[in-house]
């Protein structure tokens, strides 16, 4: 049995980078469409990448990703497959044709009893707020209150269809239950939840650091600026907070390596200025 918290290659979604490709053109449906499919397009997909690394400091869902190797031997493709799906259900929107076949495509392969309803909860936030947060420490501008309001509203619309909307967390403290599922709080409910869950879950774990050592070789080198592609691990270490890097046992990287990422950073920031500027 296939075990993935990924997109299933199945009928139903075989097509979906071809439909990734077609979501990706000027007109996006919304402001979070527009600042995840081409204003800050390539933040968006460091931010998704990165919100995918975050699900690894859950043993449960780190367990589940490894269970057959395809994350750790081939991760790539495995979460290009993953994106291809978010960037087709936010330029397509859930209700679309092709959102509906990734969306009982996803409810089909995770209508299973070791994955939770939290964990599909937690992975969907990572995939909602990781790309908003990457923008805003890092992009040449800060996500605005529409495109946040934007991003809410799709957030709740794939709660829905993927039925993690009803109640509140099931098998979580009171603590991770602040503001229930993060749905009906907004943006910052979900934030919330999303914090008291990891506070609670997050633990070192053999399954979570293959999973690390196999992303930081070569996954996250791909998605950044081609002067620090070369570095990784290192450097993608260095983007990495202080309680994902104690989850999959990650030392700080060394300052120098920091200092270099920020200003590649900054110099990428700048660039996006430019562009809008002159656009």
């Amino acid at each position: 049995m296939r075990e993935t918290l990924e997109v299933p290659e199945t009928p139903e979604t075989a097509e979906v980078p071809e439909a990734a490709e077609a979501a990706e053109a000027p007109e996006a449906r919304d402001a979070f469409a527009r600042l995840v499919l081409d204003t800050m397009h390539e933040e968006s997909k460091l931010g998704l990448t990165l919100g995918f690394v975050r699900t690894f400091g859950i043993p449960g869902i780190a367990e589940v990703l490894a269970g057959t190797g395809r994350m750790t031997g081939d991760p790539r493709t495995r979460t290009k497959a993953t994106g291809a799906a978010m960037f087709t259900l936010i330029g397509r929107g859930v209700e679309s044709p092709e959102g509906r076949r990734v969306v009982e495509g996803l409810r089909r392969i995770h209508d299973r009893p070791d994955i939770t309803p939290d964990q599909m909860r937690y992975v969907l936030a990572c995939f909602t707020v990781c790309p908003l947060r990457f923008i805003d420490d890092h992009g040449h501008r800060a996500v605005t209150a529409e495109e946040r309001d934007a991003a809410y509203a799709f957030h709740v619309s794939l709660s829905d269809a993927l039925g993690l909307s009803e109640g509140g967390s099931e098998d979580v403290g009171e603590s991770d239950s602040e503001g229930g599922n993060g749905v009906g709080a907004g943006l910052a409910g979900v934030e919330r939840w999303m914090r008291a869950y990891e506070s609670r879950h997050f633990a070192p774990s053999p399954e979570g650091g293959a999973l690390w050592a196999a992303a930081s070789k070569g996954l996250l080198g791909r998605r950044m600026p081609r002067p620090l592609a070369g570095l990784a691990p290192a450097v993608a270490a260095s983007l990495l907070d202080a309680p994902l890097r104690t989850a999959l046992h990650v030392r700080r990287a060394p300052a120098p390596v920091r200092a270099l990422v920020t200003l590649a950073l900054r110099a990428q920031a700048r660039k996006g200025r430019r562009r809008t500027a002159t656009a």
